[in-house]
C-alpha cells in the first residue's frame, strides 16, 4: 500500500507541474498583449484567426506567427498583415498584397488601394499552425482564462488551506484512499 501512496503523490506532483507551467505560459501571453490585442514579444506576433480572412493561406482557428520586417525590406507583391483601426477604435486585422510603397511617408499601399502607415504593419507570415488558434483564442479569452486557469488555482488553494488546517488541529494530515 505505501508503494501505491507513492506512485500516486508522484502522479498527483507532475499534474500540479503540467498545471502550473500551462498556468504561467498562458499568463505570460496575456502580459505580452500589445496596443492592439495581440500577443508580442520583440518584433513576432501571435495571430489566431477567428475568422476567415481575404487570403487562401490562412482559415480560421490557424495560429500565425508573424514577424515584422524593417520598413526597407518590404517589396512590392509581398503579403502582408495590417492592423486597420476603425473610427470607433476597434482593430481588425487585414492581409493583402503590397502594390505600392510610399517611402516618403512611411506608408504601403495595398493592391486594393488601401493605404497604412508605417506603425500599423505588422509583418510578414512565418510559420503557421493549424487550428491551434482557436485552442489559444478560448484559453486567453476572459472567461476561458477565469474557468481553465483561475478556478483550478483557487481550488487548489482552498484544498491545499483545508490540509494545512487539518494538519495544525490533528497533527499529521493523510489524505485517505
Amino acid at each position: 500500500m505505501k508503494f501505491l501512496k507513492i506512485i500516486r503523490n508522484i502522479i498527483i506532483g507532475i499534474l500540479f507541474v503540467v498545471f502550473f507551467a500551462f498556468a504561467i505560459g498562458m499568463t505570460v501571453l496575456m502580459l505580452n498583449v500589445n496596443d492592439y490585442g495581440l500577443t508580442q514579444f520583440g518584433d513576432t506576433t501571435l495571430l489566431y484567426l477567428t475568422e476567415n480572412i481575404s487570403s487562401k493561406n490562412f482559415k480560421k482557428g490557424d495560429l500565425v506567427l508573424i514577424e515584422k520586417p524593417l520598413f526597407e525590406e518590404v517589396k512590392v507583391g509581398d503579403e502582408l498583415f495590417v492592423y486597420r483601426v476603425a473610427r470607433n477604435g476597434s482593430v481588425t486585422v487585414e492581409v493583402g498584397i503590397v502594390g505600392d510603397i510610399h517611402e516618403e511617408d512611411s506608408a504601403i499601399s495595398y493592391e486594393n488601394g488601401a493605404t497604412f502607415g508605417e506603425q500599423l504593419i505588422i509583418g510578414h507570415a512565418g510559420n503557421k499552425y493549424e487550428k491551434i488558434g482557436s485552442y489559444l483564442g478560448i484559453i486567453q479569452s476572459q472567461w476561458g482564462f477565469l474557468f481553465i486557469i483561475l478556478v483550478p488555482c483557487f481550488l487548489i488553494f482552498i484544498y491545499q488551506l483545508y490540509a494545512l488546517i487539518v494538519e495544525i488541529k490533528y497533527g499529521k494530515y493523510e489524505m485517505r484512499d
